[in-house]
C-alpha cells in the first residue's frame, strides 16, 4: 500500500472498512460494474470528513455511493474512490406534537425502511415512495417521488459536508430542487435529512403503503435487477409509453432487456455488460425519435471509465 493510502486509512484518521478493486456489480440494483479502485465504507461522520478532506488534498476523484440504484457503472469501473454510506441508517424522532413528527434520518438508511418506519407508526407523507430502491441520501439527492409524492414535499433541512470539509445545514428551500433531481453535488456528502410527516393512523397509513406497492408491483418489474426508470419523462408524455409504441418491448441486447412489463425499465438477464446496456438505451431512444421526433433523456446517472 502506498505510503499516502497507509496515512489516509490510520487509526485516529479513519475508522471503517476499505477494499481495493471492489467489483461494483456487488453494490448496483442492476449488477453491473467494473471494479473500484478503491471503496470504502466510513464508520463514522469525523472519518467521512477526513477522508474528503484528504482526498481533495491529493486530488483523488470521490463518488458518494448510497444504495447503488439509478446508476449505470461502465465495465471499466471507477477511477478513484467510491464512498458507501452503509453505516448511516440511523432514524430518529426529534420533534413531535399532536400533528406532526419531525425525524432525523441519516443518509444510508435504506428509503425502504424508512417508509416501513413511517407505516408501523402512523406517519403519513411519503406513502407514495414506497417500492423505490435506494437510501435516503439518494433519494433526497434524486428528489425520488412516485404516485404525486416526493421528497422535496416532506423535507425541513439537511446536514452536509460541503466540498471543503465544512459541516453544514442546508434549508430545504435554499436547495435547488426540480424533477427527479436537486442542486446538490457529488462533491457535497449528505450527512443526514430532517423530514416533517403528519400524524395518521397507522391503520389508513398502511393501507395507502400497500395500495400503492400492490398497483406498483403491477406496472414495474420491481423484483428484477433494474436501475429503476432509464429515461426521464418529456414533459406531459410517459417515456415508458412512448418506448411501448416505438415497439421497443422485449428489445434485447446481450444480456440486457426492455421489460415487457414496463418498457422505461431495463432489465439485467444475468451476466449484462455497462456497454450493451448503452447501446440498447441508444437503440431505444433514436427509435422514439424516429417515431415521434422526441429526444429522450437519460434518468439514470452513467459513471465510470470504458473497459
Amino acid at each position: 500500500m502506498k505510503e499516502e493510502w497507509r496515512y489516509i486509512f490510520s487509526k485516529g484518521v479513519f475508522e471503517g472498512e476499505f477494499r481495493f478493486m471492489e467489483p461494483m456489480k456487488n453494490h448496483t440494483s442492476l449488477r453491473i460494474g467494473g471494479p473500484a479502485d478503491v471503496f470504502v465504507i466510513p464508520q463514522d461522520p469525523l472519518s467521512l470528513r477526513n477522508l474528503q478532506v484528504n482526498f481533495k488534498k491529493m486530488q483523488i476523484p470521490y463518488f458518494p455511493l448510497g444504495g447503488g440504484t439509478n446508476i449505470l457503472v461502465k465495465d471499466g469501473g471507477i477511477e478513484g474512490v467510491v464512498i458507501s454510506f452503509k453505516s448511516f441508517k440511523r432514524i430518529e424522532v426529534i420533534r413531535e406534537d399532536n400533528k406532526y413528527v419531525d425525524l432525523s434520518v441519516e443518509a444510508g438508511t435504506p428509503l425502504q425502511g424508512l417508509v416501513n418506519f413511517s407505516k408501523w407508526n402512523g406517519y403519513s407523507g411519503i406513502e407514495g415512495l414506497t417500492g423505490i430502491p435506494g437510501t435516503v441520501g439518494g433519494a433526497v439527492c434524486g428528489n425520488a417521488g412516485a404516485f404525486g409524492y416526493e421528497m422535496k414535499a416532506v423535507l425541513i433541512s439537511v446536514w452536509m459536508i460541503d466540498a471543503e470539509g465544512r459541516l453544514e445545514r442546508f434549508k430545504a428551500e435554499d436547495i435547488d430542487f426540480g424533477y427527479r433531481r436537486s442542486g446538490i453535488s457529488p462533491a457535497e456528502l449528505l450527512l443526514s435529512a430532517e423530514i416533517r410527516l403528519m400524524k395518521d393512523k397507522k391503520e389508513d397509513v398502511s393501507a395507502r403503503v400497500d395500495s400503492f406497492l400492490k398497483e406498483k408491483r403491477k406496472r414495474q418489474p420491481i423484483s428484477a435487477p433494474s436501475a429503476g426508470c432509464v429515461f426521464k419523462n418529456p414533459d406531459g408524455l410517459s417515456a415508458g409509453k412512448l418506448i411501448d409504441e416505438a415497439g421497443c418491448k422485449g428489445m434485447r441486447i446481450g444480456d440486457v432487456e426492455v421489460s415487457n412489463l414496463h418498457a422505461n425499465f431495463f432489465i439485467n438477464k444475468g451476466e449484462a455488460k455497462a456497454s450493451d446496456f448503452i447501446r440498447l438505451m441508444e437503440k431505444v431512444a433514436l427509435r422514439v425519435k424516429e417515431k415521434f421526433g422526441i429526444v429522450l433523456e437519460p434518468e439514470i446517472r452513467i459513471i465510470g471509465r470504458d473497459a
